[in-house]
């Protein structure tokens, strides 16, 4: 499917979230039709929205959140999307089958049509994020969609720390990469590394954009689950790493950023980072480590 344009503009929404799932969803699609209607192509929500973040805690319960693909939460999604002749990514908490689960996020075309997903490829296990009980890595690879508004990939929260998956997705043909997310602060974090958390999470990903000339768009909740604070923040950039929208930390927000795609044959062409990887001596990079 080709471009319709040069220019899209992308809308990320930025929420809090509750305990009541129906609540959220009502929220999330809201939201979605705000950014429509101020002008949104691509609208993208945070990572697992239609929930509080349940990974804080490793609790059998919360497996009754997962929904099959499709289900309600994305035939409502891909209602709104047809409605609004819009593109929207929707971060799902995947029941595949019996005891496999996965943090998998949708892409929806503005026919209301299933484009395709993304499965989440890195699952972290560090202090209440204990994704690894949860969730089975990701089997689908990196992945590129075609969209009426151009290519698009979906990578997931802590994917956005791994230069691969930005590679891998961006040689697949994306213009624009998306990270649905949920991150921010433990309680006794903040005041010490709060700072340098969250301009390391952003420097991270103006890298992406940069190394492979693309524009990267990163969708955060906000507000306080437990005892960490989401920072919100969330932003886009484009493929020189010069951010060109950002939310605040502590509000709900819908983002709006106006994307050229033509800026990343542009700037491919002036830093051809691309044409100049040596392939030939990378092997390296699929062994844990080179002693």
């Amino acid at each position: 499917m080709a471009t319709t344009r040069n220019t899209v503009t992308v809308g990320l929404v930025q929420m809090r979230c509750t305990p009541r799932p129906q609540e959220n969803l009502k929220k999330g699609l809201a939201l979605v039709e705000k950014a429509a209607r101020q002008g949104a192509n691509i609208v993208c929500l945070p990572e697992l929205f239609r929930s509080l973040y349940f990974c804080q805690s490793e609790d059998h319960r919360q497996f009754a959140l997962a929904e099959p693909i499709p289900s309600p939460t994305t035939d409502a999604l891909a209602k709104a999307a047809r409605k609004h002749r819009i593109i929207v990514i929707g971060s799902i908490f995947e029941k595949r089958s019996a005891g496999v689960y996965h943090n998998t996020a949708v892409v929806i075309d503005a026919s209301g049509t299933l484009v395709g997903k993304y499965r989440k490829m890195h699952i972290p296990d560090d202090p209440l994020y204990y994704e690894k009980f949860y969730f089975t890595p990701g089997d689908l690879g990196f992945q590129s969609f075609a969209t009426k508004h151009g290519k698009i990939g979906t990578l997931v929260c802590w994917d956005q720390w791994y230069p691969e998956a930005a590679r891998l997705t961006a040689l697949k043909g994306a213009q624009i990469l998306f990270y649905p997310t949920a991150i921010g602060w433990h309680a006794g974090e903040k005041k010490q590394f709060g700072k340098k958390q969250y301009d390391a999470w952003v420097a991270i990903q103006r890298a992406h954009a940069i190394a492979n000339g693309v524009f990267v768009a990163a969708s955060n909740r906000t507000g306080v689950e437990g005892t960490v604070q989401f920072w919100g923040g969330s932003f886009v950039c484009e493929p020189l790493g010069e951010i060109i929208a950002q939310a605040s930390h502590d509000k709900e927000e819908v983002l709006l950023a106006h994307c050229d795609l033509r800026q990343v044959e542009e700037t491919r062409q002036h830093w051809p980072f691309l044409r100049d990887r040596r392939i030939d001596a990378y092997g390296g990079i699929t062994q844990r480590l080179l002693d």
